[in-house]
Formats: structure tokens, C-alpha cells, sequence
């Protein structure tokens, strides 16, 4: 058989295999954006999920099991009670199978015989089921939830007589509690309560219901038990959720993602935790809590909190910033990598990983798409030391040398990388954005886009490489096997190697059910560079290819076996529910999608990419730029669209447009 011939039935056999594993969904989108889960007879799967507070955070194994029973047990997370050694990984942790269903009784009897009738998210973890009992039937529907503020993890039940007599419920007083060896506690013993706020007997007629809640909390020993209000945290949860989804709306005819963007932006908003030393956003997954990292912090989400309208958020970048540039000095060491234990430590056990490269990337992007000018001088004083820095790791062909990049030698990475130049690259552009906004003295505009130039071309000469048959990247020298990483180039608009960077992230040799191989030949992937790549190939103008693989990437996590939410990797770390991944997705609708990139504090340059399948979309109350706006996108003939920008209700800016064009817009 020819050659050709064995590709063609490869290819066939690898989109077939493919879109059968899209089309198996488990949820479904409700109408007002949740997901829901209907268990059917014989429905057996488990899952889990992570949600955070500022003084919590709960990953929550969940599921069905073969007798229709739901089954949970909570690991629990308290990332401002510190263990010895006070690491990176020092939260106080506990994982827990309590239920208080176990004790209660109804007419005598235990709860049995559980049919589970559905499972929704939205933010909070929702369960609907039948007991149909010894001496009657009812309906229990459970809600899970972390705490916004406290350290508290809340469970609530809304119990309802669905037989036909009238019934007695007996609730058990419930208060246990556990203590801490002191010896292991940064502060001493800490002290862990699992209670109820209602006990005692009640009679339910037919249709009548009752409500209460468990709790499960942490404090210090020398301090009081917490007073819990469950309604209120309930409703303080629910009023978040709904502020999170209701700015950075996506309007497009897809709806699987509208919603999955709807979800990205709640897991990269949530996971943001009030340390002594100000508020930092965490990653999470167990084990990355009150400490900030080069590239999850600074690389991934900073650049996105300005879009979202997320106060916290944004306050959480700057202070991040204000972290890292604690540690510049006069000696050009390099920054750590991490920031550790609420501000007071760090992490550098990988080396320079190109962080000064990821911290300039992000801390530009920021300060330009805040539009806050005394933020953006304070930024700059980093900003210029990292890019400085980079400068001085050049190598002799003029590429940024690291002693490896954001995977910390898991795969090779050589003298230098193609992300960390990469980085360096987009770094250098927007820093002469924002040194034109600064203005003064020290302007260095031309300076960073001479540098920019000779970088690009240095990129093009030292990494420029056919890898397997694709005139692409090597991503480091020396490099014959597909990396994933190949697609960062695309990101930062260098578009020299577009069509063979495409046919090899998209080929078979990279691209996969679960998105993209880290590298060819390998079982590992990580979500973060399937996230950068669609973004990259939106950016470069593949729209059609990019959005059916974000489509099925977005059905995967959202409606799949695995949801809702963007995840680390596979296999280390069981797929974790990651925060700033979910900020990578959003990025794809912003900066990918719609193209959108800050060239001021008040200025952004627009290239919207509507797939053929849509004739509209929009993108409203982006909160960029210190200003509320939406931006129109609508299909005309002749394959043109009319781009519109709202302020309000007021129209402020319209044109037609051709697809690809480049548009500029000052606020």
C-alpha cells in the first residue's frame, strides 16, 4: 500500500475516533448557562471539581455509584493555616467522607434506597435525589459550596415529604471536632469543627419542607469558633457567580462556548486568597495555595484580570507584581520562579526557568490593558529590569538562554528556548506601548522595538527548523520531535512559520482528543499550551480550523466525563482543576477570537476572526482600558463584516471591515 494511502486511512481513523469521543456528552447547557447532568438507570461515574474562597478551597470527589447512590468525599484546603515546613505546599489539608445524612432518621428509619435524579453546576455543586424510604418517600436536594470570605466549607439540605402521610424527621445534634498536633502547625494547633446549625424532631406533611446547613471550619486554636450565617454565604456564593459571569459576556451562535467561557472565567476568578502579605492568586490542585509563580500569575492570568472587571482580581496581579519586584538586584540574579507561604519565602528549584521573560510579558500586558497610569510607572521600574535582564542572557545568536522553561525539566528545553524569547519578544513590543504613554525622560520606545526587530530575526534564524516535515520550529537547537510548544510564536504575531506551525500543531503527531502532546510520540499533555495554540491560531487567522478544535476541546471539558473547567495535565496530577488554565481559555475569546491588543493605556488594536458558521458576535462589557465597552462583530456580503464599539448605548466607533484586517481604536 502507498504511502499516501496509509496517511489518509491514519488521518480518517484518527478524526473518526476523535469526534466519537466529542459527540458522547454526560451534560448538558440548561437556559441559564448551568450544566446538568440526568442520571439514567445504570449510570455509574465519578468526577471532581475544585472551588475556592479567599480563606478556602475544596476539590470535591463526586459520583454515581452502581446502586444509584451518590457518593462524595471533600478535601478540604485552609491556605492561610500553615504547616511546617512552611513550603509551597504547607496548607492545612484534611480530607473528609462525613455526611450527616448517615444519622438522620425518618418515622425510625435510616435514609435508603437513593436514586440520584440529577447533578447540576454552576459555581456550586447541586444534587437532586429520591430516598424512597421504609415509612416514606422525600426529596433531598444538597448544595456544595466554599465560603467567599471565610474558612468555610458549607453543605445545604432542603428535604420535602413527597409521600402521601405526613412524617417525622429526627436531626442529629452534630459538633466534632478535631485538633491539630501543634507541633506541625506554623501557628500551633489548629482546630477543625464539623457541625450543624438545626437538630432535634419535626413533623413534615405531604409537601412540606425543611432546610438546613453543615458546616465544616478552620481557625487557630486561640481563636473563637466561627459564627456562620449558611443563607447568607449561600447568596453571597450565587451573587458572585452571577457578577463573574456578567461582565466579559461572549454572544455567539455556540453555545457549548458561550458557556464554557461563562465557566472559565469563575475557577480563574475564585482561587484568589487573602494572605498577610495581600491577596495572591493560587493555582490550586491541592497543592499550590497563598504563593505566586512566574508563569501561572504573572504569564497566564494578570493579563487577563483587566478584562474581566474583577477588582480583586486586578488587585491581586498588582500585588504580584509588587512580589516579584522585591526581588531585582544590582547583581542580575535571576528572580525566583516562586513566591511562597503568603509572601515570605520562595521557590527557585528549577533555575531560571526564562521567568524574567514571563514576569515582563505579563506586567506590560497588564499595566497597558489596566489603563491606570500611576500602576503602569510603578510597573515599569520591574518591567525594564527584566527586560534588561534578558537582554544580558542573550546568547551568541542572540536568543534569551534559561537553564529551562515553565515544565522545570520534565521535557528538554536546551541553552534557550523558543517560549522564553517569544516572551521576550511580545515583553519588548508592549513595553514601547507603554513607554509612549509614560512619555519622559527615560522613553525607550525605539529603543524596545529596535531590540524587537533583531530579536524576531533572531528567532527566525536560530529556531527556524523543518521538524518532521514542517517548516516550523525547533524549540531548541538540536530539537527534531514536535513540541507543543511551537505555537507561542503565533501568540505574539510572528507569523514567519504560520503554515507549518499549523499542519504540525493540528496533525496527528501532536494533536489529540485531549488536546495537544506536549511533545510527539509522548502520552503527556498539558492543557496550557492546547490553550495557547488556539489562541495562537485564531491570532494567525486559521478560524475555521481553530474554532471546530475549540469547539471540541470546549465540549470535552465542559459537557464531558471531566467538568467544567479548563485542567492541568495528564498524567501527573489527575487532571487537576488549575486557575489560571481558565484564564488561557478566556484569553482565546479576547485576544484570539476577537483579536483584541492593547497599544495604550486608553488603546487597543482589533482583529476580529468570525468563523463562517457565525454571522454574528459580540463581546460585551470587556472592562479594559478603565472603561466599559462592547465590541459587534456582524457578517455582511462580499465577506465583510461591520465591527461596532459601544460605550453604553452610545455608538462610538463603526466600520466595515474585510476578514484580517488590523483596526485601531482609542477609548
Amino acid at each position: 500500500m502507498c504511502k499516501n494511502s496509509l496517511i489518509l486511512i491514519f488521518t480518517f481513523f484518527f478524526i473518526f475516533s476523535s469526534n466519537s469521543v466529542y459527540t458522547q456528552n454526560r451534560w448538558t447547557v440548561d437556559g441559564d448557562r448551568g450544566i446538568t447532568w440526568s442520571i439514567k438507570s445504570g449510570d455509574v461515574h465519578a468526577d471532581h471539581i475544585e472551588m475556592s474562597g479567599k480563606q478556602i478551597s475544596v476539590v470535591l470527589r463526586y459520583g454515581i455509584n452502581k446502586e444509584g447512590t451518590f457518593t462524595i468525599n471533600k478535601s478540604l484546603i485552609f491556605p492561610l493555616l500553615r504547616t511546617i515546613p512552611n513550603n509551597t505546599h504547607a496548607s492545612l489539608m484534611r480530607r473528609s467522607d462525613w455526611n450527616i445524612l448517615d444519622q438522620i432518621t425518618v418515622n425510625g428509619y435510616s435514609l435508603t434506597d437513593e436514586k440520584v435524579k440529577r447533578i447540576s453546576i454552576k459555581g456550586l455543586l447541586d444534587i437532586d435525589s429520591d430516598f424512597n424510604t421504609t415509612s416514606g418517600n422525600i426529596n433531598i436536594k444538597r448544595t456544595y459550596f466554599p465560603s467567599t470570605e471565610l474558612p468555610v466549607f458549607l453543605e445545604s439540605y432542603q428535604m420535602e415529604n413527597i409521600s402521601e402521610k405526613e412524617m417525622t424527621l429526627e436531626l442529629p445534634k452534630s459538633n466534632s471536632v478535631i485538633t491539630t498536633n501543634s507541633e506541625k502547625g506554623v501557628d500551633g494547633s489548629y482546630v477543625i469543627e464539623m457541625y450543624t446549625d438545626k437538630s432535634g424532631s419535626f413533623i413534615l406533611k405531604p409537601g412540606e419542607v425543611i432546610n438546613f446547613f453543615a458546616y465544616t471550619t478552620g481557625h487557630k486554636k486561640n481563636e473563637s469558633s466561627l459564627i456562620v450565617d449558611g443563607q447568607r454565604e449561600m447568596n453571597n456564593r450565587e451573587a458572585l457567580v452571577v457578577s463573574w459571569m456578567g461582565d466579559l459576556v461572549l454572544e455567539s451562535p455556540n453555545e457549548v462556548i458561550n458557556t464554557m467561557f461563562a465557566y472559565s472565567k469563575i475557577r480563574a476568578l475564585e482561587s484568589i486568597y487573602e494572605t498577610k502579605n495581600g491577596p495572591m492568586h493560587g493555582p490550586g490542585g491541592e497543592s499550590y495555595y497563598a504563593a505566586i509563580w512566574a508563569n501561572d500569575q504573572a504569564e497566564y492570568i494578570n493579563p487577563y484580570f483587566p478584562y474581566t472587571g474583577y477588582e480583586y482580581g486586578s488587585k491581586s496581579a498588582l500585588n504580584s507584581f509588587r512580589h516579584f519586584a522585591n526581588y531585582m538586584n544590582d547583581e542580575w540574579k535571576p528572580i525566583p520562579s516562586s513566591i511562597i507561604a503568603e509572601g515570605i519565602d520562595i521557590w527557585n528549584g528549577a533555575g531560571d526557568r526564562g521567568d524574567a521573560a514571563m514576569i515582563a510579558y505579563g506586567a506590560a500586558r497588564y499595566a497597558l490593558a489596566s489603563g491606570n497610569k500611576s500602576e503602569a510607572v510603578q510597573l515599569m521600574t520591574l518591567i525594564d529590569w527584566c527586560l534588561e535582564y534578558c537582554r544580558r542572557n542573550l546568547n551568541g545568536q542572540g536568543v534569551v538562554k534559561s537553564d529551562t522553561d515553565e515544565l522545570e525539566n520534565r521535557f528538554e528545553a536546551g541553552e534557550a528556548n523558543l517560549c522564553t524569547s517569544s516572551l521576550y519578544y511580545d515583553a519588548l513590543i508592549s513595553s514601547a506601548y507603554l513607554n509612549q504613554e509614560i512619555g519622559g525622560l527615560s522613553n525607550k520606545s525605539n529603543e524596545y522595538r529596535n531590540q524587537a526587530k533583531k530579536l524576531r530575526e533572531n528567532i527566525e534564524n536560530y529556531f527556524g527548523a523543518n521538524v518532521e516535515g514542517f517548516k516550523t520550529y525547533q524549540y531548541y537547537k538540536g530539537n527534531d520531535i514536535l513540541r507543543s510548544w511551537i505555537c507561542i510564536p503565533l501568540t505574539v504575531g510572528i507569523k514567519e512559520r504560520t503554515e507549518g506551525t499549523l499542519g504540525a500543531l493540528f496533525s496527528p503527531r501532536l494533536w489529540t482528543k485531549d488536546g495537544l502532546l506536549t511533545q510527539a510520540g509522548s502520552s503527556t499533555f498539558w492543557d496550557r499550551s492546547t490553550l495557547y495554540a488556539l489562541r495562537g491560531a485564531f491570532i494567525a487567522g486559521a478560524t475555521e480550523k481553530a474554532v471546530s478544535y475549540l469547539n471540541d476541546y470546549s465540549t470535552t471539558r465542559l459537557l464531558g466525563d471531566h467538568v467544567p473547567y479548563a485542567i492541568e495535565a495528564w498524567p501527573e496530577g489527575s487532571q487537576r482543576h488549575l486557575s489560571a488554565e481558565s484564564g488561557l481559555y478566556g484569553r482565546i475569546i479576547t485576544e484570539g477570537i476577537f483579536g483584541i491588543r492593547p497599544t495604550g493605556l486608553n488603546s487597543f488594536s482589533l482583529t476580529p476572526r468570525l468563523p463562517k458558521d457565525w454571522n454574528e458576535m459580540a463581546l460585551r462589557r470587556i472592562m479594559a482600558f478603565n472603561t466599559c465597552f462592547d465590541v459587534e462583530v456582524e457578517r455582511l456580503k462580499d465577506n465583510k463584516m461591520l465591527v461596532t464599539i459601544l460605550i453604553g448605548d452610545e455608538e462610538v466607533f463603526k466600520k466595515t471591515i474585510k476578514d484580517g484586517d488590523l483596526l485601531s481604536y482609542k477609548l
